[in-house]
């Protein structure tokens, strides 16, 4: 099946040495994508995401597996330090300075959500052999010849530490930029699933960018919807579900999500979620917004009288079902009938 809003991490090319992978998703490949990219990054033992920063963009990263040191540097040299396992989550701002740091002796697993559908890239290594050695060692009063054995080669990305890990005193406490969201109890909790919530209400430090880690059993459904203000670029961690997407110009977009995918719904596109199979499903969503805001198709039946429905749907006001009072939509409803059946079909 063609779909125009959904691409894999896992069928995108991207960097690999022996150390780890990078593949990321942006306008280049996906060229829907608006305000938003994302990176798959995977570190051996031992392994380093080298510095670096983005020049156009917040990220926002949450670890899948694995045990990682994040150490930053941003505006005025503030410095904060995290250890993260599963589940927890991590906030660079646009121009900080980061780097992620495997220290655990299995393999670990990173999404990170960048603010921007082309992020701009830096790299420490490119950015000092970009000066010459006499202006490295005026800058750090040191002989022109110290710097002169430096590799005039760019960044390799991933890199290995023959050392053990030097993990600073301060990577044990609460930081503005360190944030754990699947300890958090789900704000929004239902029989058939939950929605943890990385937002600016339970996240101060979040400016323009937030997400939800959402879970929905194959009892349930994320009830069709749209997001006035908020793009939405979604990565499917766990679990198969169907996701319908309508654009403007009236052509639909049915498509399957197995883990790995990505899919990306622009503002106001209405759309919806369901499970396929028993398995629940866990995506992480990634808004545009600090504090993303929708419209549900429950509450849109409540804010018409039933005569105007009656005439938008042109069919007789007996015969318009009786649509329960929904003052709030609630993120997620239950299955009461069966799933329609799953057709493959290329998409014009």
């Amino acid at each position: 099946m063609t779909a125009r809003h959904v691409r894999s991490v896992f069928q995108t090319p991207g960097f690999e040495n022996e150390h780890g992978s990078v593949t990321e998703i942006t306008r280049h490949s996906f060229p829907l994508l608006q305000n938003l990219s994302i990176k798959r990054v995977l570190l051996a033992p031992s392994a380093i995401r080298e510095p670096q920063w983005n020049a156009n963009a917040n990220l926002l990263g949450y670890c899948v597996r694995g045990t990682v040191l994040v150490s930053t540097l941003g505006n005025a040299d503030s410095f904060s330090a995290s250890v993260l396992t599963e589940g927890h989550m991590y906030l660079v701002e646009s121009g900080a300075i980061y780097h992620i740091e495997n220290i655990g002796d299995e393999e670990a697993e990173l999404i990170l959500a960048i603010r921007s559908e082309a992020p701009q890239v830096f790299s420490l290594q490119d950015s000092f052999m970009a000066m010459t050695p006499a202006v490295l060692g005026n800058t750090y009063d040191l002989p022109a010849s110290r710097f002169e054995r430096f590799l005039r080669t760019p960044a390799a990305q991933i890199v290995r530490r023959e050392t053990s890990p030097t993990i600073p005193d301060t990577a044990s406490l609460p930081n503005s930029r360190h944030f754990d969201i699947e300890g958090q109890k789900p704000p929004l909790d239902y029989p058939f699933g939950s929605a943890r919530l990385a937002r600016r209400q339970f996240w101060a430090a979040l400016e323009d960018i937030s997400m939800y880690s959402l879970r929905v059993k194959h009892t349930g459904m994320r009830e069709p919807h749209w997001h006035p203000v908020t793009g939405e670029m979604g990565y499917v961690r766990s679990g198969h579900a169907r996701m319908t997407i309508l654009d403007p110009d009236g052509r639909l977009d049915t498509y399957e999500l197995a883990p790995g995918d990505v899919y990306f719904v622009p503002r106001a596109y209405p759309h919806h979620i369901e499970v396929l199979g028993d398995d629940d499903i866990h995506f992480l969503i990634f808004f545009d917004q600090a504090t993303p805001g929708d419209v549900g198709y429950r509450a849109t039946a409540s804010a018409f009288s039933r005569e105007v429905l009656a005439a938008a749907f042109r069919m007789p006001l007996a015969d318009l079902p009786e649509f329960p009072f929904t003052p709030v939509d609630p993120l997620l409803v239950g299955r009461v009938n069966p799933r329609d059946p799953v057709v493959d079909a290329d998409v014009p």
